[in-house]
């Protein structure tokens, strides 16, 4: 974004100047954009240096200055400066917690903004009374600027009681200072009535819906009909595996919404929960596939990928996984069986295996999940 951004910049050279941070691995060369690397999805030091010089841009600004703050999923991390009473430690536990929880994303991020010195609107009044245009691309279900990257310029409606809430729904063990921070009023984020977020703008120039309208175009250019199932599904990635599987199997019988050759498409962001059977390797987009092939159990014309569409399936080098009518098959060959795999959560080393690892590299954008089911 930051590159495109400098790329496109009409005006006089010498008045552009900003900070990004990204993900270790995804910088792109900028001649007058400052580049960090950081850490995702857990927090680290550089991505606390990261948002402190960010915050150091924004601090002292006019009427007459403007802020362009270009914003995806992946921020809630990489913007990871914690309020001055957390350390940098107990934000990242309570984030290594949630994430293995299976809390949904707008639970993560309710915490995440209650604890962050920028996140939650903080970011933008930190720039008043300069003008702040937002600039984002959507990798949440709903499209909601509150949780995109944890909403850094936009009013918070959730409250501190809400975030002591999660963290107590989901068995999160709470470090003493995180704690007392939520007990405290200072601990409350910005909210609409702040007359200081009427310079401030929002604009959605991307979203996950993009990419399955664009998918589906795709679809019917090859002879295919498309399904579109919406970009808003939820939940283990397992059992959205079973539910979509079993519309899939519909459509071969012929009595589901379409008739083949049909392909079903679908995004929104699935999660895992990580419980005591054992911790392999591998994101929520694999297991979806892992668990998709066990549900078909080798059914003939049915093929099936899932990804994310950053390159990145969790914390990953793969982008997600594809399955085929010989899948499970192959897998036995080698000595892996679906069951056992999806109980140690272990779907990278079983794909892994076969060699059906879905390697895309860093993408450089982020609009969710992307899944097609293919019915021949």
């Amino acid at each position: 974004m930051a590159e495109g951004f400098e790329s496109n910049w009409r005006g006089d050279p010498e008045r552009l100047s900003g900070c990004v941070v990204t993900r270790y691995g995804n910088a792109r060369p900028c001649s007058r954009i400052e580049v960090i690397e950081a850490a995702h999805p857990v927090p680290d030091e550089a991505g606390c240096a990261a948002a402190t010089r960010i915050a150091q841009l924004v601090e002292g600004l006019s009427a007459d200055d403007l802020v362009v703050v270009l914003l995806s999923g992946g921020a809630s991390a990489l913007l990871a400066a914690p309020v001055d009473a957390v350390p940098l430690t107990d934000k990242q536990s309570v984030t290594a917690q949630l994430l293995r929880s299976g809390a949904p994303i707008e639970a993560i991020n309710c915490v995440r903004k209650h604890l962050s010195s920028l996140k939650g609107g903080r970011l933008a009044l930190r720039a008043w009374p300069a003008s702040v245009v937002t600039l984002a691309i959507s990798d949440v279900v709903g499209d909601l600027p509150s949780v995109i990257g944890s909403g850094p310029t936009v009013p918070d409606p959730t409250t501190r009681q809400q975030a002591s809430h999660w963290l107590d729904s989901f068995g999160i063990e709470v470090p003493r200072s995180v704690r007392d921070w939520l007990a405290s009023p200072l601990s409350e984020t910005p909210k609409a009535d702040d007359p200081r977020f009427a310079c401030a703008r929002y604009q959605l120039i991307a979203s996950p819906s993009d990419a399955l309208n664009a998918a589906a175009a795709r679809a019917v250019a090859a002879g295919v009909q498309p399904v579109l199932l919406g970009d808003g599904i939820e939940g283990e990635a397992r059992e959205a595996a079973r539910t979509l599987g079993a519309i899939a199997l519909a459509c071969r019988r012929g009595c589901g919404p379409a008739k083949p050759p049909c392909v079903l498409i679908s995004g929104g962001e699935t999660t895992v929960t990580l419980g005591s059977g054992g911790c392999g390797r591998g994101g929520r987009n694999s297991e979806f596939a892992l668990a998709l092939a066990e549900y078909f159990n080798g059914a003939a014309g049915v093929f099936a990928l899932a990804a994310d569409t950053d390159g990145i399936d969790g914390s990953e080098s793969n982008a997600g996984a594809f399955i085929d009518p010989d899948t499970l098959m192959r897998a036995s060959e080698r000595g892996w069986h679906a069951k056992a795999a999806l109980a140690a959560h272990d779907a990278w080393g079983y794909f892994d295996a076969i060699g059906d690892l879905l390697t895309t590299g860093p993408t450089l954008t982020n609009v969710n999940d992307f899944r097609a089911i293919l019915i021949c």
